[in-house]
């Protein structure tokens, strides 16, 4: 059977709509708790949440489903997705569910699943909750159905979780740190850890009212964050998304820095320290070559995986890699957490100014970034990539770049766009390259 529900992470869409609306998300809870109903002990899911309006509906219709199916449920408030799984694992439960967008506007929302063991699930384990989403659910009797609690003490343990990654004797003091949290999940956790470790910190993006998740903050909306770090004459600042498992830094001038350039100095200061397994890192193919020249002159390798960080992980644990990541921000840090964690990511990233006594526009300027370029095409329906006309202008694209560059072409798994990126040492060769396939795309579209 094909997907109907589940994309490349997790159930993704617009709330209350076809396929994202209360009676699905029952559905997901039925199904999913009845894929995890194995062995005789009394069953446990924990669910979060980011500060979406629509996630207090999608939290009591989870909660419906999985108790009605003789699950326990435990929920946290809003927490940042590594949170969740984190608690998942710890609270030995069989299932963990994140009710989040990401970093969508906040109309859109999103089911996240993970399996006991803190991971997100397998293709197969989806395959097979999105059958079960099919069928007819077997209910509990009345003397098993499930009980729902609310726990207090979520937070305090994510910010202990947080602050044990770093060395107990590393402190921020004499730092000025900007941290914007998109409105979203870590509006109070990230802030609190970076403060109980010494920094001055000012917030952005900590003021979420159900409808602000993402607004013009946030690591998709960056000028206000640029700007308040020169205003305000820090050191650094943080940017994270509506669900806090993706980082991107700003540098002491107001720069951009992504997370290419992130991977690049957690995977260097590592293995100075010897703790980078694999002799590489996991990226994706949207990663700057760039980074990829940097490595190799570090003696270090990069291994490409597919857009998204699920498929990041499972290339990191088929070759026993323990530091990943994706140039827009997700960094999966193995050695602390089982996903993406921008919180985590953030304090290698401090805890590296502080030993280095570096400036942030130099210690995250690894690399010159080859000229790259990423252009998305929307499309109704079909199949634009089957056109005869798109694959002749990408084959020449190809041919053009062979030797010194590289093009990727992929849909989105989230929405309905083609994204076109190009990549070479000659600027004007790459946008005149993306501009030709945009344009055959959108007329094939």
């Amino acid at each position: 059977m094909g997907r109907e529900f589940f994309g490349t992470d997790g159930i993704r869409g617009r709330a209350n709509g076809k396929k994202l609306n209360a009676a699905i998300a029952m559905k997901v809870g039925q199904a999913a708790g009845r894929h995890f109903l194995r062995g005789d002990h009394k069953h446990r899911v924990v669910i979060g949440k980011d500060t979406r309006l629509s996630g207090y509906m999608m939290e009591n219709a989870l909660v419906a489903g999985f108790t009605s199916v003789g699950m326990d449920v435990v929920m946290t408030g809003p927490l940042p997705t590594p949170a969740v799984a984190m608690l998942t694992r710890e609270m030995r439960a069989d299932i963990g569910v994140m009710i989040s967008a990401s970093h969508n506007p906040y109309d859109d929302n999103g089911i996240k699943l993970f399996g006991p063991d803190g991971f997100k699930l397998s293709d197969e384990d989806e395959e097979a909750i999105e059958a079960a989403m099919h069928a007819e659910p077997v209910l509990a009797e009345g003397d098993h159905i499930g009980r729902a609690r609310r726990i207090e003490d979520a937070r305090g343990r994510y910010i202990h979780a947080v602050k044990r990654a770093l060395p107990s004797d590393l402190r921020l003091d004499g730092l000025k740190i900007v941290v914007d949290c998109a409105n979203g999940a870590a509006y109070n956790v990230t802030p609190t850890a970076i403060w109980e470790l010494g920094a001055e910190v000012v917030t952005m993006g900590v003021t979420p009212n159900g409808l602000n998740i993402n607004d013009g903050v946030g690591s998709t909306s960056l000028d206000a964050i640029r700007a308040k770090v020169v205003e305000e004459g820090a050191d650094i600042g943080i940017a994270l998304d509506g669900d806090a498992d993706r980082l991107i830094v700003i540098d002491e001038k107001g720069e951009v820095v992504d997370g290419d350039q992130i991977m690049g100095l957690i995977g260097s200061r590592w293995k100075l320290k010897g703790l980078l397994k694999g002799d590489g890192i996991v990226a994706t193919v949207m990663s700057n070559l760039g980074l990829e020249r940097f490595l190799q002159g570090e003696g270090l390798k990069l291994v490409r995986a597919k857009v998204g960080d699920r498929y990041v992980l499972e290339a990191m644990k088929a070759g026993g890699y323990n530091v990943g990541g994706e140039q827009s921000g997700h960094m999966i840090l193995l050695d602390h957490a089982t996903t993406g964690d921008g919180t985590i990511a953030a304090m290698q990233v401090l805890a590296a100014m502080v030993r280095t006594g570096k400036r942030a526009s130099e210690l995250l300027h690894l690399f010159d970034p080859v000229p790259q370029l990423l252009k998305n095409v929307r499309y109704e329906g079909g199949d634009p990539l089957a056109a005869e006309s798109v694959k002749a202008c990408i084959a020449e694209a190809e041919a053009e770049l062979e030797g010194k560059g590289r093009l990727v072409i992929r849909k989105s798994g989230t929405e309905p766009l083609v994204r076109v990126m190009a990549e070479g040492d000659d600027e004007a060769q790459v946008r005149r390259l993306v501009d030709a396939i945009c344009a055959e795309v959108q007329a094939a579209a």
